[in-house]
């Protein structure tokens, strides 16, 4: 069940695909009297974000690749193909192309004919594949402090009601376009039946509001009407992270998963700053800006919250193979707890595997608490011993021994990636495995639904989320 901070936004409850743990939390929300601010519990740093070769300056002004001589072409095979201009070297400046680091892996003739929308460049007779690693676009307006209103949505919005982008227990998620500035977003449409889904929905706003990073998805207005809620947000059309990974075309190597990493660690960092902490971290909430960029920001915050590292948290809710060991046990959660669940997503997209995932939640939580990261699989055959380091220092059970935020931008794993890019030209084996667990996780999807409209068949109503812990 749900537990509430004093002087914090109301909790926010469970949404689809999460799970709410049946717990006494007569305890959950204590003063934590007595007791100074440990040094895992402060937030992070700008200092502690800007020492020892990965500070936010640098990260906008990173060091250029050497080697690459100055008179080369950036095409995609399909501009070429569209404009008729061959794939050959040219007279472009590097200079003129976005700042920060690209770099490349060479790529076989097959492999190009696949990867279609892939940038390039040809030095030579080698063909290059681009890892852009620019920090995303802001959002196309400018950060708001948004305030739930009474407003006529039709006045305002032109909703594409037939285009669900996705949906759950909170309502579904639609294409929709600003009337006044033909501004394209998503809403978010809640439906509100209680005091209790307003609350949630205030939550989300009260958190978006404190965010303005640019791997961290904006909130543009929220509109309330007798019945639902609209949380009017930016359109982000890349789709989910894991879902491009898996792609034929596509060709992950671990340098990519460096510059995901590295991304989500930013906008972590970020939201660590401003003493939030997401909880609800896993591969659905980690989106492209576009089919072919390498640019990901973090999005749904409905199960947020706003933390004094002073008070004591506890939350009783969650996705059971990101769930975090303090999570399932009831204990006090902290920025720590986000980091958890960046090993688990970080396991996963190196190899493939989810690393506690069982035959039901409850069997996987067991192995959440019970066992170790095993890094012995075959997918790990390839993996640098960097990765599996950076793994080890978050999927610590003890969360005062995980890597912060920070901890993880200074992490080798996270830095020097223009060289390691260069010298990188071997596929991870994970494409196959991510594409398992893919399969397996829309088959448990699927399952889910039929089981649940079983359950309103035989009781005529819609029926609570089961307890997850007997």
């Amino acid at each position: 069940m749900d537990t509430k901070v004093p002087e914090q936004s109301p909790d926010p409850g469970p949404s689809e695909g999460t799970l709410e743990l049946d717990m006494d939390s007569s305890s959950s929300t204590k003063k934590d009297e007595g007791e100074t601010n440990e040094e895992n519990n402060e937030p992070p740093t700008q200092q502690e974000h800007r020492t020892e070769g990965s500070p936010a300056k640098e990260a906008e002004q990173p060091v250029a690749v050497q080697g690459l001589k100055p008179n080369l072409k950036l095409v995609t095979t399909n501009n070429a193909e569209s404009s008729g201009v061959p794939l050959v070297l040219g007279d472009v400046d590097l200079s003129l192309l976005s700042p920060g680091i690209k770099f490349g892996v060479p790529l076989s003739p097959s492999v190009l004919e696949r990867d279609l929308q892939s940038p390039v460049i040809i030095i030579g007779q080698d063909v290059f594949q681009i890892i852009d690693d620019c920090p995303p676009p802001p959002a196309p307006f400018p950060h708001r402090m948004v305030t739930l209103r009474t407003g006529n949505i039709t006045d305002l919005y032109d909703l594409n009601m037939d285009k669900i982008l996705g949906g759950g227990r909170f309502g579904e998620v639609h294409l929709c376009t600003e009337k006044s500035s033909s501004l394209q977003l998503v809403a978010k449409v809640m439906k509100v039946q209680s005091e209790k889904d307003r609350e949630m929905a205030l939550n989300e706003v009260n958190v978006m509001n404190q965010l303005d990073h640019s791997n961290i998805i904006q909130m543009f207005d929220a509109v309330e009407t007798p019945t639902e809620i609209f949380l009017f947000l930016e359109y982000v059309a890349g789709g989910e992270l894991f879902e491009r990974i898996i792609d034929d075309s596509y060709q992950l190597m671990e340098v990519d998963a460096m510059v995901f990493v590295r991304q989500i660690c930013e906008g972590i960092f970020y939201m660590h700053q401003m003493y939030v902490l997401h909880l609800d971290l896993k591969p659905e909430n980690i989106v492209c800006v576009s089919p072919i960029s390498h640019k990901v920001k973090i999005i749904d915050f409905g199960l947020a919250r706003r933390y004094k590292p002073q008070n004591k948290l506890k939350v009783s809710f969650g996705t059971a193979e990101f769930l975090s060991p303090e999570v399932i046990n009831f204990d006090n959660v902290s920025f720590k707890t986000d980091m958890w669940s960046v090993g688990v997503i970080t396991y996963m997209m190196v190899s493939g595997l989810s690393p506690f995932l069982g035959a039901n939640d409850a069997e996987t939580m067991n192995n959440v608490l019970s066992g170790d990261a095993d890094f012995d699989e075959e997918p790990f055959e390839l993996v640098s011993e960097e990765a599996k380091d950076f793994i080890s220092n978050l999927l610590v059970r003890e969360k005062s021994g995980r890597m912060s935020a920070g901890q993880c931008l200074k992490h080798p794993w996270l830095n020097d990636l223009a060289r390691k890019a260069k010298l990188c030209n071997r596929l991870l084996k994970s494409q196959m495995e991510l594409r398992k667990y893919m399969m397996r996780r829309r088959w448990k999807k699927n399952m889910f639904a039929v089981a649940a409209a079983n359950r309103f068949l035989k009781s005529g109503s819609s029926g609570c989320l089961t307890s997850l812990v007997e």
